[in-house]
C-alpha cells in the first residue's frame, strides 16, 4: 500500500520552453521568459519502484541534506522521512558541507550528532573526515546519495561524491544515486583542472561548468577511472523521467546557504571567482552570488554600495561592517557561459592590484593561466577562446555517461 502511495508522486519542475541564448550587460532579466505548462520531472527520488527493491532486507545509510527532498500533495517531505515511512532500514545519516540541514558557513566545521527530528546518528563528511570510514561504514550494505547540485566543478557536493564512491568500493557496498536535475546543465565552460591543483574545490580534470547531473557525474567518475588505485564503485543511479538539461529549471529548495534563488545559481560560475580575491560576492548580504563589492574597488567607477552582516551561512563574511562598492547583479540576464567581464573590471579598478588575487583563486580556477591571463590585460572574450579546446575535448569524454537528451 505504502508503496503505491509513493510510487506515483512527483516534484513540478519550474520551467519555460525557451532556448538560452547568449546575454548582454544590458538585457534586464525582469522580462521574464514566457512560461508554458510546466513539466512534471520525476526524481530520482519519486521513483521508488525503482529502488525499493534494492533496499529490501538491506540496512541503509543516506548521504543527503536540507535539498533531499520531494514534492507530493503540495508538500516537500525530506526523503529520510519518507524512506523511514517505507519501513525502509534506514540506520545513518552522512551530512556534506553546511550539514545536513544545510545552515552552517562555508568550511565551517561539522560536528557528529543526532538528527533531532528523526533521532537519526548523523556524521560529518566536512574537515577532517571527507570520506567515510570502514568503522563508519561498519554494518551497511546500500548507502543513497542525494544532493542537489549546481554544476559547477568547485561546489563541494561533487568531491563529497568522489569520497563517497571510493569508500563504497573499498568496502563492497552498493552506492544508489538519486537523481537530480542541473540548473546549470545547459552549458559547458571553463578552464579544465589542471592535476597539480587538485583539491577539494576541484578534484577531476573538468572545465568549472560541466553540464553532468549527479547521476552522470558518478558514471564518469567510474568510467574515467578517477577513484584511488582505479577502484569502480557498485553504482546505480535511479535516473529522473521527463528530464531535459537544455530546459531551464528552478530549484524548489536552496541548495546551500548562499545560493538563494535560481539568479544566484546562474551567477554562482561566473561570480564564485571572487571568493580567491579581495572582493566579497555578496556574503553577508540577501543578494548572495548576485552582487559585489569591496572598499578598494573606485568608488567614481562603481555607484553601487553595501555593507555585508552576519547571516545565516555567512558568520563573518569578508568585510563584514565595511561599506563595499561595486555592481547590483540581480536582473541580470541569464548566462549561458561563464563571464569573466566583472572579475576582469573590478582587477582594473581596485586600488592596489597586487592585493587583489590570494592563493584560493587559483584552486578556484584550477589552473595558474587564468589569473596570468587577467594580470597581462586579456580579455574575457579571449580568455575563454583558449578554453575552447578543452572543452570541446571534455564534451567528447562524457558523451558515453550521459544519460539524459
Amino acid at each position: 500500500m505504502i508503496k503505491r502511495l509513493f510510487k506515483n508522486t512527483f516534484l513540478f519542475a519550474f520551467i519555460s520552453l525557451v532556448s538560452c541564448g547568449n546575454t548582454s550587460e544590458k538585457k534586464d532579466s525582469s522580462k521574464k521568459d514566457p512560461v508554458h505548462h510546466p513539466a512534471e520531472i520525476i526524481l530520482g527520488a519519486n521513483r521508488t519502484e525503482a529502488y525499493l527493491p534494492l533496499l529490501e532486507g538491506k540496512t541503509v545509510g543516506f548521504v543527503g541534506n536540507q535539498s533531499s527532498r520531494i514534492y507530493h500533495n503540495g508538500n516537500y517531505t525530506h526523503v529520510v522521512d519518507s524512506l523511514l515511512a517505507l519501513k525502509v532500514n534506514l540506520q545513518k545519516v552522512f551530512a556534506p558541507e553546511h550539514g545536513f540541514r544545510g545552515t552552517a558557513d562555508a568550511g565551517e566545521a561539522i560536528e557528529n550528532g543526532k538528527d533531532a527530528e528523526t533521532g537519526l546518528e548523523v556524521i560529518s563528511l566536512y574537515g577532517n573526515n571527507k570520506k567515510p570510514s570502514t568503522k563508519q561504514l561498519k554494518g551497511l550494505e546500500v548507502l543513497i546519495f542525494d544532493l542537489q547540485d549546481v554544476g559547477t566543478r568547485f561546489y563541494t557536493y561533487i568531491s563529497s561524491l568522489h569520497y563517497v564512491m571510493e569508500a563504497c568500493a573499498e568496502n563492497d557496498i552498493q552506492l544508489i544515486v538519486f537523481d537530480r536535475p542541473n540548473p546549470n546543465g545547459h552549458f559547458v565552460d571553463g578552464p579544465i583542472l589542471e592535476p597539480k591543483h587538485q583539491s577539494f574545490v576541484g578534484m577531476h580534470p573538468i572545465p568549472i561548468v560541466h553540464g553532468l547531473t549527479m547521476g552522470e557525474y558518478a558514471q564518469m567518475i567510474n568510467g574515467e577511472k578517477w577513484l584511488k588505485n582505479g577502484v569502480q564503485c557498485n553504482l546505480e543511479v535511479i535516473t529522473m523521467e521527463n528530464y531535459q538539461r537544455s530546459i531551464p529549471y528552478e530549484l524548489p529548495v536552496k541548495p546551500s546557504p548562499n545560493l538563494p534563488n535560481k539568479q544566484s545559481i546562474n551567477l554562482y560560475p561566473s561570480l564564485c571567482f571572487f571568493e580567491g580575491t579581495n572582493v566579497n560576492a555578496g556574503r553577508g548580504t540577501d543578494k548572495q552570488f548576485q552582487v559585489f563589492g569591496s572598499p578598494y574597488l573606485d568608488r567614481k567607477h562603481f555607484d553601487f554600495s553595501y555593507t555585508p552582516e552576519p547571516k545565516e551561512g555567512a558568520k563573518s563574511p569578508k568585510h563584514l561592517g565595511e561599506i563595499c562598492f561595486g555592481k547590483n547583479l540581480t536582473h541580470y540576464g541569464k548566462l549561458n557561459y561563464i563571464n569573466l567581464d566583472w572579475l576582469i573590471e573590478a582587477y582594473q579598478h581596485t586600488e592596489d592590484k597586487n592585493e587583489f588575487f590570494n592563493n584560493f583563486f587559483t584552486k578556484l580556477a584550477g589552473t595558474e593561466k587564468l589569473q596570468k591571463q587577467i594580470e597581462t590585460g586579456m580579455s574575457g572574450e579571449e580568455i575563454r577562446k583558449t578554453w575552447k579546446p578543452g572543452v570541446e575535448e571534455f564534451k567528447e569524454k562524457r558523451e558515453p555517461y550521459l544519460l539524459y537528451e
